[in-house]
């Protein structure tokens, strides 16, 4: 049975609010730093733990920031056992099998933080957006990708969905900055301007799968990202609230261990 959505609009959330911002920028962005030295304590205790996986999905329009939140909420945490994962549209060895097939090889494994860069709900956002889904088929994939994340929660993986929300001023603004500057122009892609041609409509597609995927085991977090800072300051937040909700712990060592001496 098709997932049945709940009524969201996306247009509800100012995108330039900063509801754990203070006044002083500067503070913001030093608290960012300690949040960010804090969960690479956290990871590492998290690597030791064993008992969990942590899947991060940072989704949103071009220019969003989902580059800059992995480099400013993980950048501080050791390459081990931290890993990310930047989507693209499916290869050919994707396209013969199910469009989960690709994803699903890709989730952190016992004791893994594994951030996507865009994630599998583009494989419902853009098809829908460019007619290639009937409307049918975007409810089922809805529900598909309710039961496949249901079934990593069950098995142990803690997801965390944050929908990194800018204003189409802002998108533009950015853009607009990468094109400028010589040294981010790689960064500009021919079809961003087509796809921002078609801002309302992926506004809707957004709300409409946030209102179908926002679940008891997988829910979202609507981050307003007009500003990187607390962008991240809020995203780092909650990434430290689910980690120290888990009560991680060291394993225990052989007690015969601690007689032991190195000569």
């Amino acid at each position: 049975m098709a997932a049945k959505a709940k009524r969201f609009d996306l247009a509800r959330f100012d995108p330039a609010a900063k509801p754990f911002s203070g006044a002083d920028k500067l503070a913001d962005k030093a608290r960012v730093d300690t949040l960010a030295a804090e969960l690479d304590v956290l990871q590492e205790l998290f690597y030791a733990d064993r008992r969990y996986r942590l899947l991060v999905v940072l989704q949103g329009t071009d220019t969003s920031g989902k580059d800059g939140t992995a480099r400013g909420v993980f950048g501080r945490m050791s390459p081990l056992g931290v890993h990310s994962v930047s989507w693209k549209a499916p290869n050919d060895e994707a396209r013969v099998r199910d469009y989960l097939w690709r994803i699903h090889a890709r989730v952190p494994a016992n004791g893994e933080v594994v951030i996507f860069n865009r994630s599998h709900y583009e494989d419902v956002l853009v098809p829908r957006v460019e007619g290639w889904i009937t409307p049918q088929q975007v409810k089922q994939r809805y529900t598909h990708i309710n039961d496949f994340e249901r079934m990593l929660t069950e098995t142990g993986t803690v997801i965390l969905k944050f929908m990194l929300h800018i204003s189409k001023d802002e998108q533009r603004a950015r853009l607009q900055a990468r094109l400028d500057d010589p040294d981010k122009r790689w960064k500009f892609e021919g079809g961003d301007l087509e796809t921002r041609k078609k801002w309302d409509d992926y506004q809707r597609a957004y709300s409409d799968a946030i209102a179908a995927t926002g679940t008891e085991w997988a829910p979202w977090t609507i981050v307003p990202a007009d500003s990187k800072t607390h962008r991240n300051l809020m995203v780092a937040m909650a990434v430290k609230r689910a980690l120290e909700g888990l009560k991680l712990r060291y394993p225990p060592g052989d007690p015969a261990l601690a007689k032991l001496r190195v000569v």
